[in-house]
């Protein structure tokens, strides 16, 4: 695997978070989660509540929760794309989780900074093309990688053939696909730092991923009507770019003006003209 550790793959990024969560958590535990990050994990973790599992949230670009037992990352963090303090959280003694979907293992590698085990949604960049939902954990100890699969196989969260079948053809193109993303989304990213309706822009330095925010949810709404070529939908990393309001979805947890931009492989210049187009509405 890219990532360096032991890999096994699942029906979706969703059942690799539950595995881990069921191999690494019980009653009476804290988990410390990443504020901003993926908004699944979060409600997953309200949902199983009952279980008897406290979730801290905490602000992942500085130390963790003394009380922590399992410290849950991701590297960027989606939508917000703030990156973790890998170094104050290896140093904490719970287990440290990554979530590296967004930045693929091409461009962070959890593992090397410490962490015991990386967290993938497949459907995304590593596949590409929108046409799987799988998931990957990727643990640094083999033990680990043996508790998790036995977890996986009694809750029959297993992948079929054809699913990995498909992943494996995305992870051939990954490098060309993220390189050609990636160019695009820097572009774009320097351009709506200069637009008159764009308040605030996001962009780590890397992959295929922008947040930007217009002045409320309205704008927002407006913005993602008036798109021509851009698809207005919820996944990313694939080959189409995609734009999508995430206030809706995500409530007070985020600015009601953000939009978050998953850049593809059409000409930039072709979807600067779309983003344009729509920001006039904004």
């Amino acid at each position: 695997m890219l990532d360096g550790g032991h890999a096994l793959l699942y029906p979706s990024g969703m059942g690799a978070v539950t595995t881990a969560f069921l191999t690494l958590l019980a009653p009476g535990k804290r988990l410390a989660l990443a504020e901003g990050a993926y908004y699944g994990h979060k409600q997953l973790f309200d949902h199983l509540d009952e279980w008897g599992v406290e979730v801290l949230e905490f602000d992942q670009t500085g130390a963790p929760p003394a009380e922590a037992d399992v410290i849950f990352l991701e590297a960027p963090a989606n939508p917000l794309l703030t990156m973790p303090d890998f170094e104050a959280a290896v140093e904490h003694p719970a287990v440290v989780i990554c979530d590296a979907t967004v930045a693929s293992p091409l461009r962070v590698r959890p593992l090397e900074h410490g962490c015991e085990l990386v967290i993938h949604s497949a459907t995304k960049i590593l596949s590409g093309h929108d046409d799987v939902v799988a998931g990957v954990t990727v643990a640094r100890d083999r033990s680990l990688r043996d508790s998790l699969h036995l977890t996986r196989r009694l809750a029959g969260i297993v992948a079929p053939a054809d699913t990995a079948w498909l992943v494996h053809r995305g992870l051939q193109t990954l490098r060309v696909r993220l390189e050609a993303q990636e160019a695009s989304a820097r572009v774009l990213a320097d351009r709506l730092e200069g637009h008159e309706a764009v308040q605030v822009v996001r962009y780590p330095g890397f992959s295929f991923m922008v947040s930007f925010d217009v002045v409320d949810a309205e704008a927002a709404a407006r913005v993602e009507r008036s798109l021509e070529t851009i698809e207005n939908a919820t996944s990313l990393g694939g080959t189409r770019t995609k734009l999508e309001g995430r206030y809706r979805w995500e409530g007070d947890r985020i600015p009601p003006g953000l939009l978050r931009l998953s850049v593809g492989l059409e000409d930039v210049e072709v979807l600067w003209a779309d983003l344009l187009g729509a920001l006039e509405h904004a």
